[in-house]
């Protein structure tokens, strides 16, 4: 496993977008809404920046109004995501998706619980 991105939560996907570009000399590699999100990718040449910016009700909104803006969770890049899942159950770690489901830009991904991995949303990406 090597690491893919870093999801943050945000109001403004393409103002924080524009924000990174000029900041970090970053440029968009994917955008798409997904899932009642609006979903931009930032190449960081070793992994991504993910904003996502609620367009309905749903988990993102909801992070947003508890926590407000900023990380939502870590992604790590798997090429067999369902032995990742075995590996994770046989060490007891709760499982937020029991099976892999589609994600953005078309990866398959499943999320590890919080509760279980000191307090960081974990997700398993397979391109």
């Amino acid at each position: 496993m090597h690491f893919d991105h870093a999801g943050i939560a945000t109001d403004d996907a393409r103002s924080l977008a524009e924000l990174y570009a000029d900041l970090f000399g970053l440029e968009i590699a994917h955008e798409e809404e997904f899932d009642g999100m609006r979903v931009v990718f930032l190449d960081c040449d070793n992994g991504y920046f993910e904003l996502l910016e609620p367009l309905e009700d749903g988990t993102i909104s909801r992070y947003l109004e508890n926590d407000g803006p900023g990380i939502h969770h870590l992604a790590l890049a798997t090429d067999d995501i369902e032995a990742a899942l075995e590996t994770v159950r046989e060490h007891g770690v709760e499982l937020v998706d029991e099976e892999p489901r589609p994600g953005a830009w078309g990866h398959t991904v499943a999320f590890l619980h919080p509760r279980d991995t000191g307090g960081i949303l974990i997700e398993f990406v397979e391109h």
